[in-house]
C-alpha cells in the first residue's frame, strides 16, 4: 500500500522517499523498496500516470536511510495494521523529525488515541490519520482523521493538499474503529454473507443482485472479496468485532463458516489464483459453491423482478421495484437495505456529526451510487420506515425524529439541503469552493442529447446528457447553437458535463441501422454535420475549451481535438478508436492526427491499432494533449478549472481559420503505410479485415494517393475521411463488428 500510495504522489508531481525493510545482502538493501515501485508499476490498472513518472519516487531502507526523514515535510506510515509495530515506529519518527513535519498513518481502523498514547505534545500536534482508499491512484476517498490534539491548521492543510493536488474527496471522520466507510462498509459485506446463507444463495445470484443493478461496482460482492483478499476483508471484521464491544450488531463481522473455510485451504482470491472465482481454461470463469467447496462453470443467475427492473434506468424506481418484488431476489435486497439502513442511521453520530460524510464516504470509497441516507431517500423514508415497524424492527433515532418533524426526505433541493442531527432541521450544504455542479447551473436551450448553460462570468457551457453521452444529431444542433450562442452573448464556452464518461463517441446504433437500411445519403449528412460543427467549434470567434474526463473515445476524442485549449482530467482515457467497429475517425480525428503529428506512420499506428492513453500524462505522450493543454487532478473541480482557462484566454484570443497548407506524402506515402499494414498482417498481428481498413486509413492520411507530396486543405481531408467511413459502413464485416460491439461491449476480431 505504501508504495501505491508514494506512486500517487509521484503522479502529483511530488517527490516521494519510500522506505522499506532492509535487505540482506548489501547490494539489495532496497529491494523491497524497489520491488514495490516496480509492482505499483506493473500492477493492472497501474499505479503511475507514466512510466516516467517513475523517477519521482526514491526507494530506501528503514536501516541506511532513516534520517533522511530529516528534510521531509510529510511522514505518512503505511507499515502493517498492527498497533505495536506502527507505535515502535513512531518513536523513531519521533526522534528525527522536523517539529513542523506532519506525520500520519494509513490505518483502516486502529484507534488514533491508541496509536499516540504517551508520545510527545509536539508529535500529538502535527499527527492525524490519512486513510487512503487501495488502489489510491483510482478510489477517490481519503478519510482524515483528526485526534483531539491535533492542530486545525495541520488538518485543514492536509484536507485541502490532499483535495487539490492528489484529487481526493476528503471526509473528515471521527476516532471510532474503522473510521466511516469501513465500518458501513464491513456491515454491508457482512450482512450479504449473512443473508447468502439463510436463503442458499449462490455466489453467482448474489454477485448479480449487487452490482451495478443497485448502484455498486461491477465487482459487486465476492467478486470484490477476491480483488481485495478474502484474507484481508476476514482482519477487518474481526478487527471491528474487538474493538466495537458496544456495537449490537457486531456479531455479524465475525467471519461465516464458509469464508473461514476459504482462509483454511488458503483460497484467497487473486492472489492466490482462486477465492469465489477461478479461472479455467480458455478464458473460462468457474465459480465456487461455497456448500460444497468445488467449482463449476458461471451460471447466469435468472430472476423476473430483475429482468423487469432492469427497463427502468433512474436508480430509485428501480431499486423500489426491486425491494417490492415477493420473489428471492425482492426478498434479498429489502433484507441487505433495510439492515443497513437502519446500521448506518443508528452509527450516527457516533462515527460522523453530519450525514453528509457518511454518503459521501460510501460512495468515493465503495463506489456506490447512492450513501445510506440517499439510499433512504430513495426507497422512500416514510415507506420504509413503516414497513420496518410493521416487522416489529425498532426505528433509529434519527428517522424517528425526521419524521417526527413532517420531513419526508434526508435531503432537499437537489441535495443542496441535509438533515442536520444537531439542529434537527435541514441545513445548506456548504459549497466547496472551485467545484461547479451543472445540474445546478442556469439553463438556457435543451434539447433530448445536450444543453447549454450558463457558468457566470460569461461563460457558456455546452453539456451532453444522452445515455454514455454518445454523439447524434441531437448533440450536433446543440454544438452549432452554442457557436452562435458564443459569437452573441458570451466570453467563452467549455464543453463539459458530469456523467460517468465524457462520450464513448458516436450513436453506434444509428450508425449500424443507416448502414443497414442504406440510407447513405442521411448518413453522408450526418457525418457530414458532425465534421462541420467540429470545424465551428475550432474556427470558434472566441475560446473553446474541452473538459474531458474518463472514457473519452471517437467523437469524444474528436471533439476535444478540436478545441482551442483542454482542461483534461487526470484520469483520461482518451484515443481514437473506431477501427474496433470496422471504420476509421470521420469527424476529423484523421485530420487532426496528420496536423498534430506531421508524421503520417504515427498517426496511422495510433488509428490503426486503437490506442487509447491510460491517463492525461500519457494521452499527452500520444500527442493527444498538447503541451499547452492543463490537467486537473481531482476531477470534481474539472468543470471550474476548465472555466479559469476558458476566461485566461478569452482577452488576447484569436480565432483559427481552416488551413489549406496541410502537407500530406501522398502515393508514396501510402505505399509506405500500406506496407507496414501488410507486414503487421503477415505476422498476424491484424486479421484480414483489419488489412482492408488499413489500406483505408492510409488513402486518408496520405492525402488520397495524390502524385508526390503535396499541400491540401482541411475540408478536402475531411471529405476524404467521410468517404472512406461510408464506404466502410457498407461492408457487412464492418457491420458485424458494430453489431458485437452493441451486443457485447467487445470488439470483434474478424
Amino acid at each position: 500500500m505504501g508504495s501505491r500510495i508514494a506512486a500517487h504522489f509521484a503522479n502529483a508531481g511530488i517527490p516521494a522517499l519510500l522506505l522499506d525493510l532492509a535487505g540482506t545482502s548489501l547490494a539489495e538493501r532496497n529491494a523491497l523498496a524497489r520491488k514495490g515501485v516496480e509492482s505499483a508499476l506493473k500492477q493492472k490498472p497501474g499505479g503511475f500516470f507514466t512510466d516516467a513518472t517513475v523517477g519521482l519516487v526514491q526507494p530506501g531502507n528503514f536501516e541506511d536511510d532513516f534520517h533522511l526523514l530529516a528534510e521531509c515535510d510529510w511522514v505518512l506510515e503505511a507499515v502493517t495494521e498492527n498497533l505495536e509495530i506502527k507505535r515502535n515506529l513512531l518513536r523513531k519518527i519521533e526522534g528525527i523529525c522536523r517539529p513542523d513535519t506532519i506525520i500520519s498513518t494509513n490505518t483502516s481502523g486502529i484507534p488514533l488515541a491508541r496509536l499516540t498514547q504517551g508520545f510527545g505534545p509536539q508529535l500529538r500536534r502535527q499527527f492525524l490519520g490519512t486513510h487512503f482508499f487501495n488502489p489510491p491512484r483510482y478510489l477517490y476517498l481519503v478519510e482524515v482523521i483528526p485526534t483531539r490534539d491535533t492542530d486545525p491548521e495541520v488538518v485543514s492543510f492536509v484536507s485541502d493538499f490532499c483535495d487539490r493536488r492528489l484529487g481526493k474527496g476528503v471526509a473528515l471522520c471521527k476516532d471510532t474503529p474503522n473510521f466511516i466507510a469501513n465500518r458501513l462498509g464491513s456491515f454491508f459485506g457482512s450482512t450479504i454473507s449473512k443473508l447468502t446463507i439463510e436463503g442458499q444463495y449462490t455466489v453467482e445470484e448474489v454477485d448479480a443482485l449487487t452490482g451495478p443493478l443497485i448502484g455498486l461496482p461491477n465487482s459487486a460482492s465476492f467478486r470484490l472479496l477476491d480483488i481485495v483478499g478474502i484474507d484481508v476483508w476476514a482482519h477487518v471484521g474481526r478487527n471491528l468485532y474487538d474493538m466495537a464491544p458496544e456495537d449490537p450488531w457486531r456479531e455479524r463481522f465475525l467471519p461465516p463458516p464458509f469464508l473461514e473455510e476459504l482462509l483454511n485451504r488458503r483460497w484467497l482470491g487473486e492472489k492466490t489464483g482462486q477465492g469465489f472465482y477461478r479461472r479455467a481454461g480458455k478464458g473460462q470463469i468457474e465459480a465456487l459453491d461455497w456448500r460444497t467447496f468445488e467449482y463449476h462453470p458461471q451460471n447466469k443467475p435468472a430472476f423476473a423482478s430483475v429482468e423487469q427492473a432492469k427497463m427502468l434506468e433512474d436508480l430509485p424506481q428501480r431499486l423500489q421495484a426491486l425491494v417490492a418484488s415477493t420473489d428471492r431476489a425482492g426478498d434479498f435486497l429489502w433484507r441487505l437495505f433495510s439492515d443497513y439502513c437502519v446500521y448506518s442511521a443508528e452509527r450516527v453520530p457516533e462515527i460522523s456529526d453530519r450525514i453528509v460524510e457518511v454518503d459521501r464516504a460510501m460512495r468515493w470509497g465503495y463506489g456506490h451510487a447512492l450513501g445510506p441516507f440517499e439510499l433512504w431517500d430513495a426507497l422512500g423514508v416514510e415507506q420504509t420506515a413503516r414497513r420496518i415497524e410493521a416487522e416489529h424492527r425498532a426505528l433509529p433515532p434519527v428517522v424517528t425524529e425526521l419524521l417526527g418533524r413532517g420531513e419526508k426526505n434526508f435531503y432537499r433541493r437537489q441535495g443542496t439541503e441535509y438533515f442536520d442531527l444537531f439542529t434537527r432541521q435541514h441545513e445548506r450544504i456548504e459549497q466547496r469552493p472551485g467545484v461547479t455542479v451543472l445540474r445546478r447551473q442556469p439553463e438556457i436551450k435543451r434539447n433530448a442529447g445536450a444543453s447549454l448553460l450558463d457558468l457566470d462570468d460569461g461563460v457558456l457551457c455546452l453539456e451532453f446528457h444522452s445515455k454514455m453521452n454518445t454523439l447524434g444529431e441531437d448533440t450536433f444542433v446543440m454544438m452549432y447553437q452554442a457557436v452562435e450562442e458564443l459569437a452573441r452573448n458570451w466570453e467563452a464556452l467549455v464543453i463539459a458535463n458530469q456523467g460517468a464518461d465524457f462520450s464513448v463517441g458516436a450513436n453506434l446504433m444509428l450508425v449500424l441501422m443507416g448502414a443497414q437500411d442504406g440510407e447513405w445519403e442521411e448518413l453522408s449528412l450526418g457525418i457530414q454535420r458532425f465534421q462541420q460543427a467540429n470545424m465551428a467549434l475550432k474556427c470558434a470567434p472566441k475560446p473553446v475549451v474541452a473538459a474531458p474526463f474518463g472514457r473519452t473515445l471517437g467523437g469524444g476524442c474528436e471533439m476535444s481535438l478540436h478545441a482551442a485549449r483542454v482542461q483534461a482530467s487526470a484520469e483520461l482515457y482518451m484515443g481514437l478508436v473506431e477501427v474496433g467497429v470496422g471504420v476509421i475517425p470521420g469527424g476529423g480525428g484523421c485530420k487532426e492526427l496528420v496536423l498534430r503529428f506531421n508524421d503520417p506512420k504515427r498517426a496511422f499506428e495510433q488509428i490503426g491499432y486503437a490506442k487509447v492513453s491510460s491517463s492525461a500524462e500519457n494521452a499527452r505522450e500520444m500527442g493527444l494533449l498538447a503541451a499547452e493543454d492543463c490537467v486537473s487532478m481531482n476531477r470534481d473541480r474539472l468543470v471550474a478549472d476548465a472555466k479559469a482557462l476558458a476566461l485566461s484566454l478569452a482577452p488576447t484570443y484569436v480565432p483559427k481559420q481552416p488551413r489549406n497548407d496541410v502537407p500530406v506524402s501522398g502515393e508514396n506515402g501510402y505505399a509506405l503505410l500500406k506496407m507496414g499494414a501488410w507486414m503487421a498482417r503477415q505476422g498476424e498481428y491484424i486479421t484480414e479485415y483489419d488489412f482492408v481498413i488499413a489500406q483505408k486509413l492510409a488513402h486518408v492520411l496520405s492525402g488520397g494517393r495524390l502524385t508526390g507530396e503535396q499541400k491540401v486543405s482541411e475540408q478536402y481531408l475531411l471529405d476524404l475521411e467521410r468517404e472512406a467511413f461510408l464506404s466502410l459502413c457498407g461492408d457487412k464485416r464492418t457491420q458485424a463488428r458494430m453489431e458485437h460491439m452493441l451486443k457485447t461491449g467487445k470488439p470483434l476480431r474478424n
